[in-house]
This record gives C-alpha cells, structure tokens and sequence, in this order.
C-alpha cells in the first residue's frame, strides 16, 4: 500500500528563526531538519507522498516551502499560512501562488495553540479570512486544544464550503486519559461533514507504564487507542488521514515507531478503510496530485 504523510514540517535555523523551539523540553529539536533527512526515511516506510506544514507565523516560511516542494516530487501539498484578519487575504493568497512551486498551496493554517483567546475562530476579520480561503479552493488545518475546538466547529458550519482538517486529533492530553470536554469537541466537529481529522501527534507520545503488552509488529498503542476510537467512531475511516509530524515526533519516537503504531491502531480496518487512512483521505481534502 502506498501511504502519504499527510503531515511534517521541516525547518533551516540558519535562515529563520523558530521562537516555539525555546521551550526547554524541545530541546533537541534545535537544529535544522531538511527534506533530505525525511526522505530516505520515508521511502523506507512506502510514503510516495507528503503534505508539508507551517510552523511559524512569518510570511516567508510558505514562499520558501513552496520552493522546496516544487524542486522535490516527495511532497505533494503545502499547508501556508497567511494573517488571516488582515485585509486582502485574497491578494495574500494569489501572491504565494504566484511564487514557484504555488500549484502546490493546499491549505492555510494558524496555530491557534498561540491564541490566548479560546474563541480566535469566531472573529468577524478570522470568518471573512476563512470566507477568502475557501474560495480559493484552498482548506483550513486547525492546531488547537480542546478549548479552542468549539469555536472551529463553529466556524466549520458557518463555512459549509471550508474544508477543517483537524490536526493531531485536536492534541488531547494522553496520559491524563479520556477528557469529556475533549471527546465532545471531537465528535462535534465531526458531526459536520466538511471535517476531516489527522491521525497524528499521538502516535509518538511514548507509552504508559501499564500499557497492554507489546504486539509483534513493535507497537505499543493501548495508551493511545481510546483517542484513535473516538476519532474514528466520529470520522470513520474515510475522514481520517495518517500524518508523522516528523520531526517533533522524534522528541519519543522514531519515524518506523510512528508508522508502526499507525499500523497497529488501524490492523482491524478492511484494506479500502485503512487505503483511505494511509493515502486516500489526504488525497481527496488537500486535492493532492501525489505522481508528479
């Protein structure tokens, strides 16, 4: 089976800085993380195609992704940012797909985990930006808490013609267990069909002390498995989508592990639902090309 990563970033230290970075605890996450090391790891694993994600709110970071997946086949999609309350979000729009590689803009993100305010999405200026980002065809990721999922469904049904990619399941705390306000925010968000969510981030949180015995393919996931269960009872498997989040999952886990547990969450998926976890699901909601 061919598999797209849906979600990864990569970054140059010496070309930009990474001010998320200074948290004591990414640490080793400090120094730069090219394509070039992604690469060999994800041919290893069969990923023909990856989707490539801002990290930081600069208008050149998505000018020079562009660049790096128009000179590589590897990633299929880019995943930009623009300032979304700012006037002509239009014009910012058309500008980056003016730029090399700009064929291959999909989406627009905001780390909303650096929004004080829980309700950012529901702004007059953030609806009109998402008004203007559907109708470039483009999607909306969310990187957001609990907290903050409320007002993206909200958004999401006030945006019927916006596709809302839920990132990281909507980063749930995974050794506090199943959290209500959490589990709700899911299934809300995935009540509305123009939703899909990322099977990613939870795949590389290591295990719990008391997690079921290790499986033969490596995996250790029954800390991780009532997530991925109520993600996939709201979603299904034709709305969810893999990503690595390489490379802040190598803080725990190694790009094999990250796959690995993938495998393992979805082992009792028919082949055409695990087909639409693996590669279909992203290739529909980003409107990928994977075979450039």
């Amino acid at each position: 089976m061919t598999i797209v990563d849906a979600h990864h970033h990569v970054w140059d230290l010496t070309a930009a800085d990474q001010p998320w970075l200074a948290q004591p605890e990414l640490a080793p996450l400090r120094r730069n993380f090219a394509l070039s090391d992604l690469k060999p790891e994800a041919v290893a694993q069969g990923v023909t195609a990856t989707v490539l994600v801002q990290t930081v709110t600069e208008p050149g970071e998505t000018p020079e992704m562009l660049a790096l997946a128009a000179a590589d086949d590897l990633v299929a999609g880019v995943v930009g940012w623009v300032d979304l309350e700012a006037p002509g979000v239009e014009d910012a729009v058309a500008a980056l797909r003016q730029q090399p590689g700009g064929d291959l803009l999909v989406g627009i993100r905001h780390p909303l985990l650096t929004e004080p305010d829980p309700a950012w999405l529901a702004r007059p200026a953030v609806r009109r930006g998402l008004a203007a980002v559907a109708a470039a065809g483009l999607v909306f990721d969310v990187v957001g808490e609990a907290c903050q999922l409320a007002a993206a469904a909200t958004a999401a049904a006030a945006t019927p013609e916006l596709t809302f990619v839920l990132d990281h399941l909507g980063n749930p705390d995974v050794r506090a267990g199943i959290d209500e306000l959490w589990a709700s925010a899911v299934r809300a968000l995935a009540a509305l069909p123009n939703t899909v969510a990322k099977l990613s981030g939870i795949l590389a949180e290591p295990a719990i002390p008391d997690d079921a015995a290790r499986p033969a393919d490596g995996a250790q996931t029954g800390h991780i498995r009532p997530f991925y269960e109520v993600a996939l009872s709201g979603f299904g498997p034709g709305r969810l989508m893999f990503g690595s989040d390489w490379p802040v999952s190598t803080l725990t886990a190694s790009y094999a592990d990250v796959h690995a547990a993938a495998r393992s969450l979805t082992a009792d998926l028919s082949q055409a639902e695990q087909a639409a976890v693996f590669r279909d699901t992203a290739v529909r909601a980003y409107g990928l090309k994977p075979t450039r």
